[in-house]
């Protein structure tokens, strides 16, 4: 999976903002609800950069790999950072990036959860 090809995927998810915070964050945010989920890194030299939150267990394995390590300033709550997501097999990726938006969208109340949904 290509950059182009994951930032369609992650705006698929129903009710998904996607926001480009320029200067000095230079992110685009996927966000649900107002709780990011992933997002990417727009300006050199981390351009593209991809980061995403992942369970306790998962960071663990995720972090053992070469070109996967603790999101800058985010780590600490078990978010990762990929350098090359085309290194990263696909389904898993999709599988990494679904959990991290359901946790997102698992923190909000279920009013909110309703009104962004639906049903």
């Amino acid at each position: 999976m290509d950059t182009g090809q994951l930032k369609r995927f992650c705006a698929r998810f129903p009710a998904t903002d996607v926001v480009l915070h320029g200067e000095p964050s230079n992110i685009l945010v996927y966000s649900v609800g107002g709780k990011t989920f992933a997002y990417f890194k727009t300006s050199e030299p981390e351009r593209w950069r991809f980061s995403f939150r992942a369970t306790p267990e998962r960071f663990v394995e995720l972090t053992d790999q070469p070109g996967i390590k603790p999101a800058r300033w985010m780590g600490r709550w078990y978010w990762v950072t990929v350098v090359d997501v085309r290194r990263v097999p696909e389904d898993y990726l999709r599988e990494l990036v679904t959990w991290s938006y359901r946790r997102a969208l698992g923190t909000l109340s279920g009013k909110r959860r309703k009104e962004l949904l639906g049903a």
